[in-house]
């Protein structure tokens, strides 16, 4: 006697086979390798631009964006030829992101406070303000796509890789509504108060990629129960 599952669970339970993981690795490459080069350009332009208006929430919005194309380098390493089905590529691929979050939350956390303290109040910077706009659009997507090819993976570096790129966009809405606040109403304070809140999710973030989600590094759970215990949650 046989059980017809529902759809979604045959789905699941269904190991993916050599061909369609190779399909999904190189899609992940691709997507790190597309965030990279956007931070790139959001690196260079967010320090320069920073530089010149006295912006330490821009220069730091640079230093995340250098962290972030770090941990795209870390992800297209985790799926490297001979890295693509091994756990422990996973796990260590997992570890660095989880620190690179606890890097963005210490230097905007530690940035924010002396902002605060000393009290810079940094020029208005259009270049700035468009660069978090454009960013705050185009890194949701980016994220949601790297979560739905984490799942599909069974990688949980690939979804902290992703959630990353989600932090970057609650970081550019911060960066808009410091600057846009400064900007209209001289309220220099809002941008370093706002990042301290990132800091504080950055720091949950790195938290919870550090634990990972071992019972999901192998390509794709192959019993319907293979998470039962939560751990892939």
């Amino acid at each position: 006697m046989t059980i017809d599952l529902p759809l979604a669970q045959r789905r699941q339970s269904a190991p993916a086979g050599p061909s369609e993981r190779e399909r999904l690795v190189r899609r992940a490459r691709l997507l790190a390798w597309l965030g990279i080069g956007w931070h790139g350009v959001e690196a260079t332009v967010a320090i320069a631009a920073g530089l010149v208006a006295g912006s330490i929430a821009l220069v730091g919005f640079g230093a995340d964006s250098l962290v972030e194309s770090v941990a795209g380098l870390v992800l297209i390493w985790r799926f490297g030829a001979s890295r693509a089905g091994s756990d422990a590529a996973e796990l260590r691929a997992q570890r660095l992101i989880g620190a690179s979050f606890y890097l963005i939350a210490a230097y905007v956390g530690l940035e924010a406070v002396r902002t605060l303290v000393v009290g810079d109040r940094p020029e208005v910077s259009w270049i700035g303000i468009g660069l978090s706009a454009v960013t705050l659009a185009t890194m949701p997507p980016l994220a949601i796509a790297k979560a739905r090819l984490g799942e599909r993976l069974g990688s949980s570096a690939t979804k902290s890789e992703g959630r990353q790129n989600m932090l970057c966009a609650y970081l550019s809405a911060a960066l808009l509504v410091g600057l846009g606040g400064n900007a209209a109403l001289g309220l220099w304070w809002l941008d370093p108060a706002v990042a301290l809140l990132i800091a504080v999710v950055a720091v949950n973030e790195g938290r919870e990629a550090w634990r990972g989600d071992s019972c999901c590094a192998a390509p794709l759970a192959v019993e319907a129960d293979a998470c039962a215990d939560d751990c892939c949650n």
